[in-house]
């Protein structure tokens, strides 16, 4: 019963009456605590809001706890006034970090099929397009606002509930759990709505309530592996997030034959699964957690002096989620490396988001497929993603973690951040290689084989990417890692929703050789940028007065 004891549903059982069967070690009288480290204000370094808790909390000297029942005698009086800050021991079980493998496999694995399905929601509606033209006497542009509007909800989403997760006193799983349920509910009004204004407002709402997976399962992933373990996670949480997309139109495109509203139910199929397991996802967040423990301890002995880390600068609840909606802008904007991530990341995913413009004009018109055919061809993106992912997993494996985890035991400090950038410096080169091969080749002259060539090297070549951006932000700043990605996450889905609203008539002005020809050119932008980054990024890193 332990296992669940952290998870939504655990909480719920020792609320109704079951809190025998679950408790934390803490609350047994007489049991001793060997794994429970405090330590006294005085040997404490100075709190820096901008380290990590671990950073912060490293080089401190730990003493153990005595029972809780014996514990109140023991103590001075000094030691009563001051507070005892509660920390992680080195072995602590309650640290996501020294979970078991298969608990570890089990909370990313949850992270990774909610960020999929998320996803996958955001394309699905695209099959339906001449349906909804049809239906409501709107044009095909109009007709993408369901598309494009979804994306716009699950971009601005992560700006309020990313932050949130980072306030101790709430943590990662509320904001999973209860904007989820609002999303199976949105999902369900979404296939019963029968006027267009009305599906276009639940399709923000649908990718509002879809998002706090989209930044704050970085977050996870970081609470759950250290530097060298979570790239690991991020493998599948990347392939989800670009593989998701890529199922949405071939899941609905044959399905709408026979009732075009089949999308929709499939959102709420997919939707009602998720929601049956995420009340067994663990809370990973490690203030979270040990602001639990202090309470817990405080409730037990009776003595007010146990404090969590995130207590030692007590502020207002109003004044920690100030802190945490605008330190993430701010640094975004400010620090020169995370501005690229975030402007970078958003070229390649509206790139990808074109897609859903382009491919209609070229396999249904130029290659007279059918809906369900060029659902097929979506796979090639997810063919490339994991062609990708599989190369990568050999690189970490055999080559990078192993000579990373070498220097660090010889030099006792870590491999320079920007050496996790190397895989960025080959994907760089695919985007435009991939875009230019479909454009010039999209033609009924050649074999629809060639221009899906194309996709499939973007797709290829944009996995390393995503990758190396993601393994290199949450190491600048570990305190706002979920935050700054949904900082990323809202200028990339913005960007995006803006490339579905005017690419179809980009493409149909330009063609579609010279109007890709154009997107490919904004991709080059970024080569010089991850080169510079790669080269100067610790000189930058240095000069920041965020950087800790």
């Amino acid at each position: 019963m332990t296992a669940i004891r952290d998870t939504p549903a655990g909480q719920f059982l020792r609320l109704v009456g079951f809190k025998s069967w679950l408790y934390y070690p803490e609350e047994v009288t007489g049991v001793e605590l060997p794994n429970l480290p405090f330590v006294s204000e005085e040997q404490l370094p100075a709190p820096d809001i901008e380290k990590d808790i671990e950073k912060s909390l490293s080089t401190v000297s730990l003493r153990l706890s005595t029972p809780p029942d014996e514990h109140s005698s023991a103590m001075s009086q000094k030691v009563l006034a001051e507070p005892i800050v509660v920390s992680f021991s080195e072995g602590d079980l309650e640290n996501p970090r020294n979970w078991s493998s298969m608990k570890k496999a089990w909370t990313v694995t949850i992270v990774n099929v909610y960020t999929f399905v998320v996803y996958c929601t955001a394309s699905i509606i695209t099959p339906t397009a001449g349906y909804i033209v049809q239906r409501y006497g709107v044009s095909v542009v109009v007709a993408s606002l369901g598309l494009s509007m979804y994306v716009v909800g699950y971009g601005i989403g992560p700006m309020f509930f990313s932050p949130l997760s980072e306030v101790p006193s709430i943590g990662r799983n509320p904001p999973y759990l209860y904007s989820f349920i609002a999303f199976l509910v949105v999902s369900i009004g979404l296939a019963c709505v029968d006027t267009f204004p009305g599906i276009i407002i639940l399709r923000f709402l649908q990718g509002w309530f879809g998002s706090p997976c989209l930044a704050s399962g970085a977050a996870s992933i970081e609470d759950v592996y250290d530097m060298y373990s979570a790239p690991y996670g991020y493998i599948c949480w990347v392939a989800a997030m670009y593989c998701g997309p890529a199922f949405g139109p071939l899941m609905a495109g044959y399905a709408i034959d026979s009732n075009w509203r089949w999308p929709f139910y499939e959102a709420v199929i997919m939707g009602g699964t998720v929601l049956l397991f995420l009340p067994l996802l663990p809370e990973t967040s490690p203030q979270t957690i040990l602001l639990n423990r202090a309470k817990r301890l405080r409730k037990t002995t009776g003595n007010n002096a146990y404090k969590a880390p995130s207590e030692l600068t007590p502020l207002a609840f109003g004044q920690r989620l100030h802190e945490a909606l605008n330190k993430p802008l701010e640094i975004t904007v400010k620090d020169p490396a995370i501005l690229y991530a975030c402007v970078y990341g958003s070229i390649v995913y509206a790139t990808y988001y074109s897609f859903f413009e382009a491919f209609p004009l070229v396999y249904l018109g130029t290659y007279r497929m059918s809906l369900g055919s060029m659902g097929l061809i979506f796979t090639s993106l997810t063919v490339g993603c994991v062609c990708g992912l599989v190369i990568y997993l050999i690189y970490i494996t055999y080559f990078f973690i192993p000579r990373a985890r070498a220097h660090h035991a010889a030099k006792g400090e870590s491999i320079a951040q920007e050496q996790w950038l190397l895989p960025g410096l080959f994907g760089v080169w695919g985007p435009p290689v991939g875009l230019l091969l479909f454009a010039w080749t999209a033609k009924s002259s050649s074999h629809w084989i060639v221009p899906t060539t194309g996709i499939f090297i973007f797709a290829f070549s944009t996995f390393f990417i995503f990758q190396a951006l993601i393994c290199y932000v949450p190491l600048s700043y570990p305190r706002y890692v979920a935050s700054l990605f949904a900082a990323n996450d809202c200028a990339r889905s913005l960007l995006a929703a803006a490339f579905v609203q005017f690419s179809r008539q980009m493409y149909m002005n330009l063609g579609i050789d010279k109007g890709v020809t154009l997107v490919a050119g904004l991709s080059v932008v970024g080569i010089g940028g991850m080169y510079g980054l790669y080269f100067y990024g610790a000189r930058l890193r240095a000069r920041s007065k965020f950087a800790g």
